[in-house]
């Protein structure tokens, strides 16, 4: 399992997956604050929220790539040889995934913050919530990934069929901003370790299915 974790970040290294999310995360909270303009507490309203969407959108940049390239090179048919379950390796690229892009995005957030004005408490909630909920964008794109392998136009079907399942993901994330009972957070917490802990299930029947 950690030998199939680092071979697939270093795989994400080498292909831009790393600075890839980083770099689209901090360019949507730049437009964003050149869009509304200078009014402070506009953007410190709406900022949050921006960044749950920006981080939504830079978890599907890296899906054409987690399952598919494997799949056309054989990887998967050798480690399928070898006895590791399709859930195991669903799992590992799960973990992969998630250390690809959430914690490089948890430490963009930083400047996206300043760039949007956000409070330093404010700030803290959506660090909370992007700790919380980015493992759930990681367990959808997986899923999406290893539902599409094969398909043409993987890439803009995933994202499709990904957008609307991570609605949830979005509004108890935006949500646990301005909510000071910590509600939403909770909500958040339930809805992302129920993706991530399905996720392995489900990607390995997908890739199960896609072999057969």
């Amino acid at each position: 399992m950690i030998e199939l974790i680092r071979r697939d970040l270093a795989l994400a290294w080498r292909a831009g997956g790393l600075v890839l999310p980083v770099a689209f995360f901090l360019l949507v909270a730049t437009l964003f604050a050149f869009a509304i303009g200078p009014d402070g507490r506009l953007l410190a309203r709406v900022g949050g929220g921006v960044l749950w969407m920006a981080a939504l959108l830079a978890a599907l940049l890296p899906v054409d790539r987690l399952v598919e390239p494997d799949r056309l090179n054989g990887v998967l048919d050798q480690l399928a040889l070898r006895g590791l379950s399709d859930e195991a390796v669903a799992a590992a690229k799960l973990v992969a995934h998630w250390l690809s892009f959430g914690p490089p995005l948890m430490l963009a957030a930083l400047p996206a913050a300043a760039l949007l004005r956000i409070d330093g408490a404010t700030l803290l909630r959506v660090e909370a919530g992007l700790a919380i909920g980015t493992p759930a964008l990681a367990a959808l794109g997986l899923t999406v990934a290893a539902l599409t392998a094969g398909l043409r136009g993987a890439g803009a079907l995933g994202g499709l069929l990904m957008l609307p399942i991570a609605v949830p993901v979005l509004i108890f994330g935006a949500g646990a901003i301005a909510d000071g009972s910590g509600a939403a957070l909770k909500l958040l917490a339930a809805v992302s370790l129920l993706l991530t802990a399905g996720a392995p299930f489900a990607a390995g029947a997908a890739l199960r299915a896609a072999r057969s």
